[in-house]
């Protein structure tokens, strides 16, 4: 998917919505256990009820190889029945150089050859440019790298001060849109600092940022779009926990519906007060 088509979508459907996929086989709901593909089926009807307010689709990788070959058939049945209108994004993480780079990348970028054909993966940047681009040279696909976090542990690294007085993440933002460019190049910025979305926003002004964190994590979508909205917004909010598993019982995919309408209002809002739509 190029730029151009991801903010054609985010206007059509009046929002930045990107609902992730993390489908955990023990907190699905029970009935749904008598199923020959149990995750599949449950991602099937969360997809099918919140289509009308997301524009990208999530996978956490890891939910589906924990469970081997199956899991990531449920995957490949997933992918199947986004809407090739929508944006989806491998969350894998990877983060090697060389051909095992290249071969992580045929892994989701190459349908002939993996059978997974999605628009973007989450990636790992500490090994240098050499780890990501060779995601970059799929035409229409894209590297969502790593540049702020919103779990605990970030301070451990992310928030160090180097000596151009930047911190980590600030540097590694800066560098990292020399690789590519805000068409093929995003960036993970957790939703848990305004500020802080701030500092990365001040280095890459045009890029789009995938924000994780808002909802069951406690990060403000106000708060993001404040200081992580730009002209073309610029923004694909993730929420998991607080759609997918709204309900636990048989009205799961309607409560997941409703809760992504929520927030789908909420950015028709934002997205009018800042002139987007």
């Amino acid at each position: 998917m190029t730029r151009e088509e991801l903010i054609e979508q985010i206007k059509i459907k009046k929002s930045y919505l990107c609902v992730g996929l993390d489908s955990d086989i023990k907190k699905i709901p029970t009935h749904l256990l008598r199923k020959e593909d149990p995750i599949f089926e449950f991602n099937k009807a969360i997809i099918a009820s919140t289509k009308a307010y997301a524009v990208a689709y999530k996978p956490n990788i890891a939910f589906y190889e924990s469970r081997g070959a199956e899991g990531m058939e449920s995957l490949r049945k997933t992918l199947e029945v986004i809407p090739k209108e929508c944006f989806t994004i491998a969350d894998a993480k990877r983060g090697d150089i060389g051909n095992t780079a290249n071969m992580y990348a045929k892994a989701f970028f190459d349908k002939s050859s993996s059978g997974f054909d999605f628009d973007s993966i989450t990636v790992a940047p500490y090994m240098g440019a050499d780890s990501v681009k060779p995601f970059l040279e799929f035409e229409k696909k894209w590297a969502i790298v790593l540049g702020l976090t919103s779990n605990p542990g970030s301070i451990d690294f992310q928030q160090k001060e180097l000596t151009n007085s930047k911190r980590l993440f600030e540097e590694v933002a800066s560098t990292v849109k020399t690789w590519g460019t805000d068409s093929n190049l995003m960036l993970v910025v957790g939703a848990t600092r305004g500020v802080d979305i701030a500092a990365v926003r001040k280095q890459v002004p045009n890029h789009f940022f995938l924000v994780p964190g808002v909802g069951s994590q406690g990060g403000s979508l106000s708060e993001v779009v404040e200081f992580g909205m730009n002209k073309d917004c610029g923004l694909l909010v993730n929420s998991s926990r607080g759609i997918i598993y709204a309900s636990a019982d048989v009205d799961f995919a309607e409560r997941a519906g409703q809760e992504a309408q929520k927030l789908q209002l909420q950015m028709h809002d934002h997205l009018k007060t800042n002139k987007i739509i």
